[in-house]
């Protein structure tokens, strides 16, 4: 039985969202709130987020995430697509669709991974010293959520997290532990939809190269948004996942 705290809301096709760091499962709701697509979603609790009181790594999550929503379409945001993209690539055959946002498959060179895992570790340490009241407004600061209206950035959910949470998440699951699966992505056969805001340039770009190497992708670059396209644009980010979901089922 799986660690991981669920939510599961509606009756539908079964879909599965993994949300971004400093987050929960509950931010998704309002990307449910305007989907057309009848859909049983589980809102999953990343390791180290909302209730899910366990520290994992990459690879142990995307375990995790196959014992509990296997054949099912996964999405993930962020580090939740990373942690979904990890899944898919593991395990070819556990899901039936897959969509990213704002993801990435990994940092090429292992000097970017090493200078990554140095930098999570000051902020992780960071994180332990000032407290979650203290550091989620400096981490919404951060120039890829200046799109993110404090209305849309659901603060009181992100406070319900822990310091000593946060930390660990970095130091497990941060990106710069995330071993690269650039060179596998053409294995991959399932739907995937590739999604970036418009004004996040550096998740854009990824998310093209992403299409191009993944053999069954569609791209999608949402305008007038960044980083945090389904928060900032929640009724335009659920119509084009309506769109894709009813072109791609099967």
């Amino acid at each position: 039985m799986t660690s991981l705290a669920t939510r599961v809301v509606g009756t539908g096709e079964p879909l599965a969202f993994v949300h971004g760091f400093t987050q929960t499962g509950n931010s998704w709701l309002p990307l449910l709130h305007h989907m057309t697509t009848p859909v049983c979603a589980t809102l999953i609790d990343a390791p180290d987020h909302g209730n899910s009181h366990l520290s994992l790594s990459l690879t142990e999550t995307a375990d995790e995430l196959v014992a509990l929503v296997s054949q099912q379409t996964l999405v993930g945001y962020s580090m939740g697509a990373r942690m979904a993209l990890t899944a898919a690539i593991a395990y070819p055959q556990a899901f039936t669709r897959l969509v990213l946002i704002s993801g990435t498959a990994g940092l090429d060179t292992e000097e970017e991974r090493r200078q990554r895992v140095a930098s999570d570790e000051a902020l992780a340490t960071h994180i332990e010293d000032a407290g979650v009241e203290a550091f989620i407004p400096e981490w919404l600061a951060n120039p890829m959520f200046a799109g993110l209206s404090t209305e849309n950035a659901r603060i009181n959910e992100r406070l319900t997290n822990s310091a000593s949470g946060l930390a660990s998440s970095l130091r497990r699951a941060g990106t710069g532990t995330q071993q690269p699966v650039w060179n596998s992505l053409h294995t991959l056969a399932i739907p995937v939809l590739v999604i970036a805001g418009q004004n996040d340039k550096k998740f854009s770009a990824i998310a093209e190269r992403l299409h191009s190497l993944l053999p069954n992708s569609e791209l999608h670059i949402h305008p007038n948004v960044g980083h945090t396209v389904h928060l900032e644009d929640p009724a335009g980010c659920a119509a084009v996942l309506d769109n894709w979901l009813q072109r791609t089922q099967r």
